[in-house]
């Protein structure tokens, strides 16, 4: 395969994280089976060379000897002589799944690694579905954490599921407004916000873009999430809220992402295509898609810190999820 192989991996592409297996290791697996593809090709035939070997001169019945020109293999670039030709390779990871999570994992190979800063510095939402359990509580948020109290839960509907989470949506999109910086009393920046497009383009707590229940049959229910500037656990921790906000508890059982940026679950390799050529057909299928929405996405960033308020300052207070506290300067979960 060798360099011509190397050419076609340059970009990004996405892999499917199984829940237990650390993002390291995935990465690492990734690594491993690339190289493994791409020293697996066929070696060139070996350069001849031009050596003088001493021999008996033919048809000579006495014994003398003179040298005869001969062409020889060059051995020294033979894998058995130089050993594998790759031995490393730059495999970078975008936004992090702890080991609990599962879902869309995006991977930057070589100069693909710098695609992933643009990705972040995109700010783009990313989408989740989030199990919860209610009636109980644990030291981490988790099923199979330590449990801390176990509570009632037949008062709960899913009409006050859906008023709880009607609330978290509608107090982080004012926290949204906030933590982009812009004026809304510019026409463009109203536009901006009547299609969804406002995002905060510096750091930020976790925002919920969007929240709705899929699933509600107690003590189960289902939650499909919209988020930025998240982490799995802060997403766990929501849950928990959530379950406090219904006068009972609740724990998270499953945290599985369903979109990372312009990346969804058709597009996420599984376990069994982690290899060159399906890695290498991947990249090459997503790239003009990449290369559109990062230039979509990062000139809409511009132009959003380009609409900020003169004299604004940064709100020092960490904000917190409970619902029945949100303002519109402390609604981000985590």
């Amino acid at each position: 395969m060798g360099s011509a192989g190397l050419a076609r991996l340059h970009g990004l592409f996405a892999a499917y994280k199984p829940p237990g297996l650390n993002w390291k290791h995935l990465r690492d697996t990734v690594e491993l089976q690339l190289l493994k593809g791409l020293n697996a090709g066929k070696p060139p035939a070996p350069e001849q060379r031009v050596r003088f070997l001493l021999g008996p001169v033919e048809g000579s019945e006495e014994k003398e000897l003179t040298l005869t020109a001969t062409s020889v293999p060059t051995l020294t670039n033979h894998p058995l002589v130089r050993g594998p030709a790759f031995t490393s390779l730059k495999v970078g990871v975008g936004h992090r799944l702890d080991v609990q999570a599962s879902g869309v994992l995006v991977l930057g190979v070589g100069h693909g690694c710098s695609l992933l800063t643009d990705m972040y510095n995109a700010h783009l939402t990313k989408d989740y579905t989030v199990r919860g359990l209610l009636g109980k509580a644990t030291d981490d948020f988790c099923e199979d954490g330590r449990l801390v109290e176990k509570t009632t839960y037949d008062h709960v509907t899913r009409e006050k599921l859906d008023r709880i989470l009607a609330l978290i949506q509608g107090s982080h999109q004012k926290a949204l407004v906030t933590y982009s910086n812009l004026d809304l009393q510019t026409q463009e920046a109203y536009e901006m916000a009547v299609r969804g497009l406002i995002r905060p383009m510096n750091k930020s707590p976790m925002l919920v873009t969007g929240i709705r229940c899929l699933h509600f049959a107690p003590p189960e229910f289902l939650l499909e999430v919209q988020c930025m500037h998240e982490t799995q656990k802060q997403l766990r921790r929501l849950v928990h809220e959530i379950g406090l906000e219904l006068k009972t508890t609740a724990v998270c059982s499953q945290v599985r992402r369903t979109r990372d940026g312009f990346f969804t679950l058709d597009d996420a390799l599984l376990r069994t295509h982690w290899d060159l050529y399906s890695i290498q057909d991947a990249i090459q299928a997503a790239a003009p898609r990449v290369a559109a929405e990062l230039e979509k996405n990062l000139k809409l960033g511009l132009g959003t810190q380009q609409q900020h308020v003169p004299g604004w300052q940064w709100a020092s207070e960490e904000p917190s999820s409970a619902s029945k506290g949100w303002t519109a300067g402390g609604a981000a979960g985590g």
